[in-house]
């Protein structure tokens, strides 16, 4: 897709399911991703941790509609504990981009959609992980504010190598 047309991020739909399912599976990597890739059958995208009011996802299509919409990427948002202390950070645990939405703004509208919905829920602060190899998504992060506050070094075994994890976080107060 050349130039694409996206629609306003919105709250996931249990009718999700199976299109983030795909999309899920579709972008795995070892980039990004420290679970083994999933071999079918398939699990349901969904379970009892992963709801869908935790995801926001952007819908796409092609400018000119000749191929309608498809879901072109998801987050995940999260309180990082069920700690009442803690209540005032929502955590970003995953976000994917499809490959033909690459490079057309999705991961950072749905970044900037995840700090207005944080902020809605009451939080003043969102953190995240990411692989410390991974430096596009890296790079993405620091321009939307986040900061490195902590490195887990040789956090994880990857690939026959040693990766770090990064811990990152920003304010969500002017």
């Amino acid at each position: 897709m050349a130039s694409l047309s996206l629609l306003p991020v919105r709250h996931a739909l249990l009718a999700d399911n199976d299109e983030l399912g795909e999309l899920d599976r579709a972008t795995w990597s070892t980039l990004h991703a420290v679970q083994p890739r999933a071999q079918p059958p398939y699990d349901s995208f969904y379970d009892e941790r992963h709801r869908p009011e935790d995801f926001l996802v952007a819908e796409a299509g092609a400018a000119d509609d000749s191929e309608g919409l498809r879901i072109a990427g998801y987050i995940r948002l999260v309180p990082p504990t069920p700690l009442v202390c803690n209540a005032h950070v929502r955590q970003i645990q995953g976000l994917a981009v499809a490959d033909w939405a690459r490079g057309n703004g999705v991961a950072r509208a749905l970044l900037r959609a995840a700090f207005a919905e944080a902020r809605r829920q009451g939080a003043n602060r969102i953190t995240l992980r990411v692989l410390g190899h991974n430096a596009p998504a890296r790079a993405l992060y620091a321009s939307e504010g986040f900061v490195v506050e902590g490195v887990l070094s040789g956090e994880f075994f990857l690939n026959g190598r040693y990766v770090d994890d990064i811990l990152m976080g920003r304010s969500l107060t002017p």
